[in-house]
């Protein structure tokens, strides 16, 4: 039971730390914390590094105090100071044109994702590109509605990758109990890529149990597309 509680524990954490590249954010997650977050769970959490303020902000969630859609600007995952710094960075008239071009006319699948990774406006924001756009366009639903294809493309991808990895190397005790946690998001986007993705995910389940690695002849190619 305690193994369970501090796999719960951690993986709202992840949620908490990751809401940026979540479909739904802080919306979605914030649902997740309210239905799993047990006074056994807020324990274990508070033994967490920052999951004191993953704690504060479940509270908050739950007195009424913080609507359902958001969180207090002080429990922001990183003292909010990436979210502060790519605020602080404006679009010139020629990158919004790009970066609405690239939005319109994106496909989910891996050639689109690299199309999109490649635009000049993209690249200005480095490994925090996904929620300095989210960002930028937060106040034109258009858009945001398209960038929340985007992410969960590129999210899929990446587990996908993440789990392909995985596969082909022991388990350490701590990274299985990191994939427990994250078995929520894996079951959510794996099965995008059909069949495939199905495939791989049952492979993690059982990878759990068995903690070997996989022949690297078995290891599953990316699909082309979603």
């Amino acid at each position: 039971m305690k193994t369970k509680i501090n796999t719960t524990a951690q993986k709202l954490l992840n949620l908490y730390r990751q809401e940026h590249v979540i479909f739904g954010g802080w919306a979605a997650v914030n649902e997740v914390f309210i239905n799993e977050a047990t006074p056994e769970v807020l324990k274990a959490l508070k033994e967490l590094p920052t999951g004191k303020n993953l704690v504060h902000h479940i509270e908050n969630l739950r007195s009424g105090k913080t609507p359902m859609n958001t969180i207090e600007r002080e429990l922001l995952p990183y003292g909010g100071m990436m979210a502060e710094t790519i605020a602080t960075i404006p679009l010139t008239q020629s990158e919004w044109e790009e970066l609405q071009n690239g939005i319109n006319n994106f496909t989910p699948d891996e050639d689109g994702l690299n199309r999109l990774q490649q635009l000049s406006v993209i690249k200005k924001f480095g490994d925090q590109w996904l929620v300095a756009i989210r960002s930028a366009i937060s106040e034109k639903p258009d858009l945001m509605e398209k960038w929340s294809i985007i992410t969960k493309t590129y999210r899929a991808y990446y587990l996908w990758k993440v789990a392909s990895d995985m596969l082909n190397q022991p388990l350490s005790e701590r990274a299985r109990a990191q994939l427990q946690a994250d078995m929520p998001e894996y079951e959510t986007y794996l099965p995008m890529f059909g069949e495939a993705g199905v495939a791989l995910l049952e492979k993690l389940r059982s990878f759990i149990t068995t903690m070997k690695p996989l022949d690297t002849d078995n290891a599953p190619d990316t699909p082309t597309s979603i």
